[in-house]
């Protein structure tokens, strides 16, 4: 089980895949925020603003967290590491 989880859940993202998850981030809660003010404001319920959006952001999370194959399309090449030299 846990196996299954390190393979799911501990997966690399790269730097270009960081600044994609973070504007679709940004875009998608602009969205929802604006979405869920104006259904709230149409059924005159606060409560159905604030569930919406939570549950709106809860469906963001679920799609954004996990580190998708996609968000590591643009590996970093590291330079090899040079040998380290003693001092005498």
């Amino acid at each position: 089980m846990t196996d299954l989880f390190s393979q799911v859940f501990y997966k690399n993202i790269d730097f270009e895949g960081q600044r994609v998850t973070e504007k679709a981030t940004h875009y998608a809660l602009v969205i929802i925020s604006i979405f869920s003010f104006l259904a709230g404001f149409a059924l005159q319920s606060l409560q159905a603003t604030f569930a919406l959006f939570g549950g709106l952001v809860l469906v963001l999370s679920l799609v954004i967290i996990p580190p998708w194959p996609a968000y590591n399309a643009h590996p970093v090449e590291w330079l090899p590491s040079k040998g380290t030299k003693k001092s005498e």
